[in-house]
């Protein structure tokens, strides 16, 4: 999907990506992730932002919830992490990451509900009464209020299969009185998911319903008398999608890709972020005139189709992808032919590296011509 794109716009990558493979530094099934161009794109995001007034939290879950790279975009005026479920929650934690807003997609067990109290969390994202009964007794016998965003779902939006959640705007007022009960909650926020999508036919980034659903809760809450703070509205934030985002009056959004340089809309158009993740694998064995390389990053949304095989960025081959059927494990990917076995196999497709078992390889250096290593992860943040 991105493989034709980070060959013209960041070859530096591909050259140190078989560097690091052919000198025996990494293992085949690892991401490897160019640390100073995703700091260059990160950077390019927090300033068009800034002009607008919006705050950016970071989105890590599709880079194995990362905490060198979390670190860094603290450093460049990110207001925190997106912990999109609480195992991320607790990888920010272990590693000190301010989290501003937990509960995106998944509300936190009730086993952890005291631990983030304590540690202190911008907002808990909620979608049931019973969580906020359950945020509110950590805070009793405190004179502390807890903000929390309240995901609201229309009757046309989008909801991703196994996503199913939200507030409906049916329900949204009497939601809002039950939860006006408890003295140590405060609503101040509501977001959606996905409130912008690339759309094929413009080859731009549009709103979706989940967006006017945000605005039509906002209104709803006004009538209540709740004077909302953050109109999260997250989904392929990146530089080109915050000034269509300012139009709506939100108010944060959530970059994830978009800090790779691989959204949807760069994988059709120029952009100002450059792609900055690439796959590694070695080709195994060959069975029916047909290779087969190391697998174990797969994501069923890849889109992959092609992949670069080689011992060094001037002798590359490019081949086809033959990718696992959904329903089986993904041990090895197949290819179009015969390659050489040990050879480097180089893929750029999207990604989600925490649902996969690889290894996450993070270079310095790249451009200035001396490449490093500085770190190997686990798909889940753990440092190897």
């Amino acid at each position: 999907m991105f493989l034709n794109t980070t060959l013209k716009r960041n070859p530096k990558l591909i050259e140190t990506a078989i560097w690091l493979h052919q000198t025996d530094q990494i293992l085949p099934d690892s991401y490897v992730i160019d640390m100073d161009t995703l700091i260059m794109n990160a950077t390019r995001i927090i300033e068009e932002s800034n002009k607008y007034g919006m705050k950016m939290y970071f989105m890590l879950k599709q880079l194995g919830r990362n905490p060198l790279i979390a670190k860094e975009l603290m450093k460049l005026g990110y207001a925190g992490a997106v912990a999109v479920d609480f195992k991320e929650a607790k990888i920010m934690m272990d590693n000190h990451i301010p989290i501003g807003n937990v509960g995106h997609l998944v509300q936190p067990p009730k086993s952890m509900m005291r631990k983030l109290v304590d540690y202190g969390c911008e907002y808990f994202t909620i979608y049931s009464l019973e969580k906020v009964k359950e945020l509110n007794d950590c805070l009793l016998n405190t004179d502390k209020k807890q903000k929390i965003m309240i995901r609201v779902i229309g009757k046309n939006d989008t909801i991703y299969s196994g996503q199913t959640a939200g507030i409906t705007l049916e329900e949204l007022e009497q939601t809002v009185i039950e939860i006006k009960k408890y003295e140590h909650i405060d609503i101040k926020g509501l977001t959606s998911f996905p409130c912008f999508l690339y759309d094929e036919s413009t080859q731009k980034i549009e709103p979706t319903a989940n967006l006017f659903t945000v605005l039509q809760a906002n209104e709803i809450l006004k009538k209540l008398g709740i004077v909302i703070d953050d109109l999260n509205t997250p989904s392929t934030t990146c530089v080109a999608t915050i000034e269509e985002m300012s139009k709506y009056k939100t108010t944060s959004g959530e970059p994830g890709h978009g800090l790779t340089g691989t959204t949807p809309l760069h994988a059709h158009t120029v952009c100002v972020e450059v792609p900055c993740v690439v796959y590694v694998s070695e080709i195994s064995h060959h069975v029916a005139g047909k290779s087969f390389c190391f697998g174990g990053g797969y994501y069923r949304r890849s889109h992959v189709e092609n992949a670069l095989i080689g011992t060094d960025i001037n002798n590359l081959q490019k081949g086809k992808v033959i990718t696992p059927d959904l329903d089986s494990i993904d041990y090895h990917f197949g290819l179009d032919r015969k390659y050489t076995i040990n050879d480097t196999v180089l893929m750029a497709f999207r990604y989600q590296i925490f649902v996969t078992r690889s290894n996450v390889c993070i270079v310095e250096g790249i451009h200035s011509g001396n490449p490093k290593l500085v770190a190997t992860y686990n798909s889940l943040g753990g440092k190897l």
